[in-house]
């Protein structure tokens, strides 16, 4: 099978991260690119200031930059979308109404009740409220998902694993470091960033705390509406820091449960944690979802990143917390697994779920 798609914002560091990943995909090829009104009619290879260190694909360089209208990408049966904010709502929505299955990585619609919010190494079983999407908008193929923020995504591959086997999460803190790349090109100033820690990111925080409980909670049970996961309660505290790629996340979790899991316990559930994406043997499932290390001074970037090609996530530092029950580490790949990554995993499941014809 070999399904075409299109990529919205190509020329962006998300967008750029897109093309990379579905080079020789062995579902998808990428059949158009799609950027701003300055960029549309222009080759994509010498138009797009490529940051990636692989070349650009050679399929992808030749195609002619369309802009973001549904009619130049006749033919496309998904499409992902790398947009910035600013203009990735009306456009996205304008693709899902022209019958095409919409994957964005945007945060625009993240929170709209009637669109999934899937993290697909955590819960897709979201997508089953895709039937009831397309029946309020009278569409036939297509559909409208989004992925989490990227901080948001591996805090709740973390927690996901803990909450199947020990029961509700009654309170989390998590302290973010995150990558400069997480803030697009031409991104935060070097003055700013070179030998320092800037501690705010303006809206990551919200996002933190708002996603996660959409993401750890339901379907209702006539699948039409989203059931949040009961009493979570996510506080978090999000850092810019001199690193590339990778966001690190130090995480203290409660648990509802007396007594609280052990150490040991939580590692064993992290280690042994399988997902639908792993079960299902989609393309970018990882062979393991979360990589418990027991060095004490890992996980980090530099040596940690590429774990499941950098569709996993790595914990270390598991420990007793003074305060609440567990305190942990993670690191995951924050243009991997936290943008792209999440897209384009998202629809090889929903290849797998026969939500793509």
């Amino acid at each position: 099978m070999s399904i075409p798609v299109g990529v919205l914002g190509a020329t962006g560091t998300v967008g750029q991260r897109f093309i990379q990943l579905l080079d020789n995909h062995p579902l998808f090829f990428v059949q158009a690119v799609g950027a701003s009104e300055r960029s549309a009619g222009k080759p994509y290879g010498s138009t797009v200031n490529w940051k990636l260190d692989t070349p650009i694909p050679a399929a992808a360089a030749a195609l002619t930059i369309e802009p973001c209208d549904p009619a130049r990408f006749k033919g496309c049966r998904i499409v992902f979308s790398g947009l910035d904010s600013s203009v990735a709502g009306d456009v996205e929505l304008a693709f899902m109404r022209a019958d095409m299955g919409v994957l964005s990585n945007a945060k625009n619609h993240r929170m709209d009740p009637t669109v999934p919010l899937i993290v697909p190494l955590v819960n897709p079983d979201h997508f089953d409220l895709v039937a009831h999407q397309r029946s309020m908008h009278g569409l036939r193929q297509g559909f409208l998902v989004t992925n989490a923020n990227c901080s948001t995504t591996g805090l709740v591959v973390a927690l996901k694993p803990l909450m199947d086997a020990f029961g509700p999460l009654s309170r989390v803190v998590v302290t973010t470091m995150q990558a400069i790349s997480g803030a697009g090109y031409p991104g935060v100033p070097s003055l700013d960033i070179l030998g320092n820690v800037v501690p705010h990111i303006s809206g990551e925080e919200e996002k933190m705390e708002e996603e996660a409980s959409k993401i750890l909670g339901s379907i209702s049970s006539d699948r039409t509406s989203f059931v949040a996961a009961p009493d979570l309660r996510v506080s978090a505290s999000c850092n810019r820091v001199a690193v590339i790629d990778g966001h690190t996340e130090s995480v203290n979790i409660e648990f509802k449960q007396r007594p609280a899991p052990t150490v040991e316990q939580v590692q064993a559930a992290l280690s042994a944690y399988v997902c639908e994406a792993q079960r299902l043997g989609v393309p970018s499932a990882p062979q393991q979802a979360v990589v418990v290390t027991l060095a004490p001074d890992r996980p980090q970037p530099r040596l940690d990143l590429g774990t499941g090609k950098g569709n996993a996530i790595v914990v270390g530092r598991v420990r007793p917390c003074n305060v609440f029950d567990i305190k942990l580490t993670l690191l995951s790949h924050n243009t991997i697994l936290g943008a792209a990554g999440s897209s384009i995993m998202n629809a090889e499941i929903a290849v797998a779920r026969g939500l793509v014809q």
